[in-house]
């Protein structure tokens, strides 16, 4: 299965700007949301894919207009899941290597002292925010990203 990053438009079937019930009625395909069945915008809500063992996090506004969408590394190792940005799979390139292909592409990664990557051109943030063991490169730092997240705006 591939996940598509789609930069100023959203992740997979879920679209910036969409009203809550639409995309609840969205993430019903993708899996279990975790949240109340009565609760309501403000707020995260998490959708969870039980096979592959990743989550989407869908967050809206007040006016109930999904702004960003957050997706976590899936756990299972083996599982049949891409997570692309412009074909390249975020969550299986090494983070070092996904930075310079971004880059020859024009993408300019914005890195900061707060543990993550920015693409500012995209809207798009890349890290590694897990303490799951993902696998790790020889000085025993994680060798890819665990998290992105797509939004309508990035804020410094």
């Amino acid at each position: 299965m591939d996940i598509e990053l789609l930069p100023h438009a959203g992740v997979a079937s879920f679209r910036i700007g969409m009203h809550f019930d639409e995309a609840m009625a969205a993430a019903r395909e993708w899996g279990t949301v975790a949240n109340h069945p009565d609760e309501r915008p403000p707020g995260k809500f998490v959708v969870a894919h039980e096979e592959f063992r990743f989550t989407f996090v869908l967050i809206f506004r007040q006016d109930e207009s999904l702004n960003s969408i957050e997706v976590s590394r899936f756990r299972n190792e083996d599982a049949d899941v891409r997570v692309l940005l412009e074909g390249l799979d975020v969550f299986r390139t090494p983070h070092e290597e996904l930075q310079q292909q971004l880059e020859e592409r024009g993408h300019p990664v914005e890195e900061n002292d707060l543990g993550f990557d920015g693409l500012p051109d995209l809207n798009i943030i890349l890290a590694n925010t897990s303490s799951y063991e993902y696998p790790m490169d020889d000085d025993g730092d994680p060798m890819y990203y665990d998290y992105v997240l797509v939004s309508d705006r990035i804020t410094p």
